[in-house]
């Protein structure tokens, strides 16, 4: 059995979804960020950067989000969440996986923790001012990726597909967040109504039907 260190709607919502996507057997172990117990000596431990997620498979103790989620894709080729290496959708499975977790993931960090890069309530201000817009940006070019498809890679879901839908999650409070993209909203309306998903709100906390109200009242206007 595997045993995710998670912190509900933390980077290790993607795994999550991942394990309940593939119906594998898990344990979830919180980690308490507001004890600020991934500092903790017994979690670093375990994962010495003092980030969350992390996870357990036997003898292997793993983090990055990434990482654990093409571990656990591993265990379940037939799946396709990860694509074989001889498919066409590998390469463009790789480059989706990259750009959100190098540029969406990374400008949303920077967006949530101003304070880390600039000093001053006017230059953290100008900072998440501009982020939005980088943010906004990086959703439109995903929005565009997605005409005339139910998936990042077409017609099949894969782990990609579950990094965006946290990561929109995410920023879903910028000026114009991603549920204000037509394509995506479409795509974000289609993809909470999986099992997985449903599961990982209930568990997690996160309030699915008022995201589908969200989803719903801004598609009205398109």
């Amino acid at each position: 059995m595997y045993q995710l260190y998670y912190y509900p709607l933390n980077a290790s919502m993607l795994a999550h979804l991942v394990l309940c996507e593939l119906e594998l057997d898990h344990e979830l172990i919180l980690v308490d960020r507001r004890r600020n117990q991934q500092k903790s000596p017994a979690y670093l431990q375990l994962n010495p950067t003092g980030r969350i997620p992390t996870l357990i498979d036997g003898e292997l103790v793993l983090h990055e989000s990434a990482a654990i989620c093409l571990h656990i894709s591993a265990q379940c080729p037939a799946s396709n969440l990860v694509p074989d290496t001889r498919s066409e959708d590998y390469p463009k499975f790789y480059q989706y996986l990259m750009y959100l977790s190098s540029s969406l993931q990374t400008e949303l960090m920077v967006y949530f923790y101003p304070e880390k890069y600039v000093n001053g309530e006017s230059a953290i201000s100008a900072l998440k001012q501009n982020q939005q817009v980088r943010i906004s940006d990086i959703f439109n070019v995903l929005d565009q990726a997605l005409v005339g498809k139910d998936y990042l890679l077409g017609e099949t879901l894969s782990v990609c597909d579950y990094l965006l839908l946290m990561l929109s999650i995410w920023g879903d409070e910028i000026s114009k967040p991603p549920q204000d993209f037509t394509h995506l909203n479409r795509y974000l309306s289609q993809l909470i109504k999986r099992k997985a998903v449903k599961r990982v709100c209930q568990v997690e906390g996160f309030n699915l039907a008022q995201y589908q109200e969200l989803l719903a009242k801004a598609a009205a206007n398109f």
